[in-house]
């Protein structure tokens, strides 16, 4: 059985800095991506990576102040997130996409999810 677990997360000061890990069992996924909700809005794709390559993709929003990577002999996922915002507050979601994903940025591409964990910027 798939399973993701997250961890890290919490309260930072704006312009500061969180970490979060994504543990995967079950088995390995060719792309692996963050994706994020806010209070009463949709979830939106944050960071995809993927896993033979390691080829990433950021929303614009987030590029050059967060970075994906991956450890293949873990098999984790992690997200660094600088300079951080009150806008980037949120519920964190690492997600396991579909084999044969072609748009490592769309929601529906992904098949498993993790329950989330909270990063939440003061201003």
């Amino acid at each position: 059985q798939v399973q993701l677990v997250e961890s890290g997360g919490g309260l930072v000061q704006a312009g500061g800095s969180l970490s979060l890990s994504c543990a995967a069992s079950g088995r390995t996924f060719a792309t692996m991506g963050w994706f994020r909700q806010a209070p009463g809005k949709e979830r939106e794709f944050v960071a995809a990576i993927n896993w033979s390559g390691g080829y990433t993709y950021y929303a614009d929003s987030v590029r050059g102040r967060f970075t994906i990577s991956r450890d293949v002999a873990k098999n984790t996922v992690n997200l660094q997130m600088n300079i951080l915002k009150p806008e980037d507050t949120a519920v964190y979601y690492c997600a396991a996409a579909r084999p044969g994903t072609t748009s490592p940025r769309s929601r529906s591409d992904y098949g498993s999810w993790g329950q989330g964990t909270q990063v939440t910027v003061s201003s």
